[in-house]
């Protein structure tokens, strides 16, 4: 019996995911647990196992389609069984393409269109002619290494003829034969002047279209078009401002230490800043929100976002509930997050709902930056690398300290400076005067 394999739901906020690749092919057999794809959501990635042994009788999508949770994304049973009860909405099996004809398509005679000059169209566009090819200009295109069936034709009935060919070819370089041979089988662009004699195009010149000289070319997919198009729609959307301060290093590290010889775990600076934000943001709630356009979400406990770096992209885990929590339990949490995200076994649950968001970019030496929001939170504070700067003291003497510089971006729809001003105030207070507490 015929069993469909379902697009599985990966946690309860996410409706689709991405499809990146296929492990099998229509006629595989498969055990049930074998993994069939990968998918990604828009942070991990994870295995499609097979629910039913059998053999592979239809992929219903295509690699990088964005795929809705719960949709059949393949069939697996017996051969002959048909699988048409189980094809999603929408995913219409291709029909078989017409074989060509040798001869030229006849046409009823029709009024002749005006004899305009026509521009040839990139062989990918697969712009067919609407009433064929004449023999004459088929020959020329073969000649010269063009596809005539590509160039929208000014014969009668939109029929392809020989000046639409010649009319194309102006100002292509030559080909060489085997350079012919190539751009019409393997789908290769040729460059304005090739590397022969008087500029003849050899078939090393050609070249993948859309592929630019010196550059490897590859495809943006995946999280990485996941993550441009939540970027850009971020710069579009909000009204962003960046407010920059610094605070002492002096008593946060004399705090760390303390911990140590008293001997409590060991927590970073991160974690000090990570605690000092939640501490923060119970005196400052306008901080700790979502603006919704017309509404602003402003929400009672503290959900702390926090950017981890990992070789597949940028993820954010959220702590949850972090302002139940004291500065050891973040610190775990921190850790056992940024672990998961490295790993690849983060879930997508903890990848969502953040209230406010921290990243720290100070541990690969940059001094300051501009971050950018997480959309629709109204806040996120980046942390840069350490700098010694000048102090004056009460006695008037001036001293060198380690100060760490900060800088919070706001949505300015949803917050005033002012307001963002004092709740970078105190932070600083407190991670300058009580950190941890």
């Amino acid at each position: 019996m015929a069993t469909p394999i379902i697009m599985p739901r990966q946690g309860q906020s996410v409706e689709s995911c991405i499809l990146t690749e296929w492990k099998v092919n229509v006629g595989d057999d498969v055990a049930e647990g074998d993994v069939l794809a990968v998918i990604e959501t828009d942070k991990a990635s994870f295995d499609l196992e097979s629910t039913a042994a059998g053999k592979i009788l239809a992929l219903f999508w295509e690699a990088d389609d964005d795929v809705p949770v719960l949709a059949n994304v393949a069939v697996v049973g017996t051969d002959g069984e048909n699988v048409d009860e189980f094809r999603p909405a929408g995913q219409a099996e291709t029909p078989a393409a017409a074989p060509k004809s040798a001869e030229p398509v006849t046409s009823a005679p029709v009024q002749a269109a005006p004899q305009v000059a026509v521009v040839a169209q990139p062989a990918s566009t697969s712009l067919v002619a609407s009433a064929g090819v004449s023999p004459r200009a088929r020959r020329l295109g073969i000649k010269y290494g063009l596809d005539a069936e590509t160039l929208n034709g000014s014969g009668p009935g939109g029929r392809v003829i020989e000046r639409d060919v010649q009319a194309a070819l102006d100002g292509k370089p030559r080909l060489s034969a085997t350079a012919r041979s190539r751009s019409l089988s393997e789908d290769l662009e040729s460059p304005v002047r090739g590397s022969g004699l008087a500029g003849m195009v050899l078939s090393k010149d050609l070249k993948v279209p859309g592929s630019v000289d010196g550059a490897e070319m590859s495809s943006v997919k995946g999280i990485r078009k996941v993550i441009a198009e939540r970027m850009i729609q971020s710069l579009q959307t909000t009204a962003q401002l960046t407010l920059h301060a610094s605070f002492e290093l002096t008593q946060a590290q004399a705090y760390r230490k303390q911990r140590l010889e008293d001997g409590q775990s060991k927590v970073s600076l991160n974690d000090v800043i990570a605690h000092g934000i939640v501490q923060s943001l119970k005196a400052h709630p306008e901080m700790n929100a979502h603006f919704l356009g017309n509404r602003i979400a402003t929400f009672e406990k503290v959900h702390l976002g926090v950017a981890v770096d990992t070789p597949r992209g940028l993820l954010v885990p959220v702590i949850k509930n972090a302002s139940d929590l004291s500065i050891e339990q973040i610190s775990a949490e921190v850790k056992s997050l940024a672990g998961a995200c490295r790993e690849g076994t983060i879930s997508p649950d903890n990848l969502s709902g953040g209230s406010f968001t921290l990243t720290n970019l100070g541990m690969l030496g940059v001094e300051n930056f501009t971050p950018v929001l997480n959309a629709p939170e109204v806040g996120i504070l980046g942390v840069g690398g350490i700098v010694l700067k000048p102090k004056r003291t009460e006695s008037g003497e001036v001293v060198y300290v380690d100060t760490l510089p900060l800088s919070l971006t706001i949505d300015h729809q949803g917050v005033d400076g002012a307001p963002a001003a004092r709740f970078l105030q105190t932070l600083v207070e407190k991670l300058e005067n009580n950190p941890g507490a």
